[in-house]
């Protein structure tokens, strides 16, 4: 009993003390995007409920790997967090051995706080008006159709590339560093597809000056019930999500993880936040620890197939 007891007290005193300094959320991207906003709202709620300082510190850079190798292998006790995205899960299979960490051996999920959805949007000089419209093109004109992404390995990406796999298309991909310069060359013509984030994307396609034909997620947006998804569009099953969420180091104490959990829980569920998340065309997700470490594995899992048949390597 008293070995067991020996075990347990460490344990017990270090969530009783946490947060024993301030916490640190690291964001593997620049500020001002989705993820960085996602952070932002996250520390802002920490630190109203703890009365604790909570820094985000935005180390982008090599698809979100700078941020993520610096987290692995920091103190497991719950000071150091990282804001973890849909390029966690990818980088895996795009980097193979050269990944400075394993993404589910050296982390400890705490909680995916948002879903987000993307928004196929043509240039309107285009002449599609249908997903369907969109493929008979890009088989009639095999690798001449060019979609922009915010860049090598980010959602937009990939969402391009599972659009031509489950097609049976070629288009031409075009990365750019950030969604600002891709928006600006969709909007000049230079390209004429983009997945796009619904943030900053929607009010185009509303005003005329691009053509939305579908959006990611199974389900419409409620920002956008007049756009269908991409699986009632044509691509039955077609589901790419933009996520955020909460990861520790591996080896955290279990109840810090389940208290940062039930916390950023309280926050997600605030009005506030909510209405700023969908703002931002991102959903609030409840779940557990166990529910997101599922989540990233099956993410993993579905990505991987996705690089391995179109090829993709970063060196």
């Amino acid at each position: 009993m008293l070995a067991a007891f020996s075990v347990l007290v460490p344990s017990l005193v270090t969530a009783q003390s946490y947060p024993a300094k301030p916490i640190r959320i690291l964001v593997g991207f620049p500020p001002g995007g989705n993820s960085d906003f996602v952070a932002r709202a996250v520390g802002r709620g920490l630190g109203d409920l703890w009365g604790q300082q909570v820094v985000i510190d935005n180390r982008p850079g090599a698809g979100g790997n700078i941020a993520a190798e610096l987290v692995a292998k920091s103190p497991a006790d719950g000071h150091t967090l990282l804001l973890g995205v849909f390029a966690h899960a990818i980088n895996p299979s795009l980097y193979g051995s050269k990944l400075p960490f394993d993404a589910v051996r050296d982390f400890a999920p705490v909680i995916l706080c948002v879903s987000s959805a993307n928004l196929l949007v043509v240039h309107p000089s285009l002449p599609v008006k249908t997903v369907k419209d969109l493929i008979a093109l890009a088989k009639a004109k095999p690798a001449q159709i060019t979609y922009a992404s915010a860049g090598n390995g980010t959602a937009s990406h990939f969402a391009g590339e599972l659009f031509d796999q489950m097609a049976g298309v070629k288009t031409l991909h075009v990365p750019y560093r950030g969604t600002g310069l891709a928006h600006t060359d969709l909007m000049g013509g230079r390209v004429v597809m983009f997945f796009a984030a619904m943030a900053g994307t929607l009010s185009h396609a509303q005003s005329g000056r691009l053509r939305a034909l579908g959006v990611t997620t199974l389900k419409r947006w409620p920002g956008a019930p007049d756009v269908p998804t991409m699986s009632e569009a044509g691509l039955k099953g077609y589901e790419v999500n933009s996520w955020s969420g909460i990861l520790a180091p591996a080896g955290t104490p279990t109840e810090i993880v389940t208290r940062l959990n039930t916390e950023i829980t309280r926050i997600m569920r605030q009005k506030e936040t909510r209405e700023r998340l969908y703002s931002f065309g991102a959903e609030p997700i409840d779940n557990t620890p166990a529910e997101f470490a599922a989540y990233i594995n099956a993410e993993i899992s579905k990505w991987a197939k996705v690089v391995k048949g179109a090829g993709i390597r970063i060196d």
